[in-house]
């Protein structure tokens, strides 16, 4: 069962490589997706859901390479 009804992608990476991100807000909280395809195959990974102030720095430090 989805956790919200409809999810919106606020800012993405270029899904022109074989893993790329998706910052996204639902209810009211925000959550990276990092997709990654290999062969054909997608695999969908959610980091966990949080406050916009604390997601939207983890997404700054996915960008700038200093992630974990």
């Amino acid at each position: 069962m989805p956790r919200a009804d409809r999810v919106r992608v606020k800012e993405h990476t270029c899904d022109c490589r074989a893993t790329f991100y998706e910052l996204c807000r639902a209810g009211g909280l925000m959550f990276v997706r990092r997709t990654h395809r290999l062969r054909g195959v997608a695999t969908v990974h959610e980091a966990p859901w949080g406050l916009s102030k604390e997601v939207e720095a983890l997404w700054l430090r996915l960008l700038i390479g200093s992630a974990r």
